[in-house]
């Protein structure tokens, strides 16, 4: 996580913490790396100059706050965000895959090979694994299912097709959290 910045000097990079205390204040980010957050996740293609002119702090804070960040791995880029429905994706399902015994690895290999998985998770419960898949329609589902569990490092699976997305991701509720913390 990034150093917080001392509250008497929110400029200063040196002396502080490098992980919140459990249950305890948030030292990831503060209140100016929050406002820098929103504005780039609300304005995405703002430059540096015009970021520290709207948070009337100097444009050197701004980058140096940047870098910080990214450094931290706490901004992980500044990429578009794609609709995969706008690509001609719209059906959405997560599956839940059981995988033998040590074949994790080859498994994530396998799932990193097929475009249609946005995302992969190992997970506590029913289950090693859970992937986001998308599909053109419901029986292109078929086909995208069937080359996911289609490898013999999987033994089961369970899929879920998700009908509306009433909460979609998103990040910024949990960066005023942590940065008013």
């Amino acid at each position: 996580m990034p150093p917080a910045h001392s509250p008497s000097s929110p400029d200063s990079l040196e002396g502080q913490g490098s992980s919140a205390p459990a249950g305890g204040t948030n030292d990831a980010i503060d209140a100016l790396d929050g406002r820098l957050i929103r504005l780039l996740a609300e304005e995405p293609r703002i430059g540096v100059l015009e970021c520290s002119r709207r948070l009337q702090v100097a444009r050197g804070t701004v980058q140096a706050r940047l870098d910080r960040l990214q450094a931290k791995g706490v901004i992980g880029g500044f990429g578009p965000e794609v609709d995969p429905a706008a690509l001609g994706y719209p059906v959405t399902a997560f599956a839940t895959l059981e995988i033998s015994q040590g074949q994790g690895a080859d498994v994530r290999a396998h799932l990193a090979a097929v475009p249609e998985v946005l995302e992969l998770h190992t997970i506590t419960g029913r289950g090693d694994m859970m992937v986001r898949i998308v599909a053109r329609s419901n029986a292109d589902l078929q086909r995208v299912i069937d080359r996911v569990v289609g490898f013999d490092g999987i033994v089961r699976s369970s899929t879920a097709i998700a009908l509306e997305n009433p909460v979609p991701y998103r990040i910024l509720p949990l960066v005023d959290q942590a940065a008013a913390e």
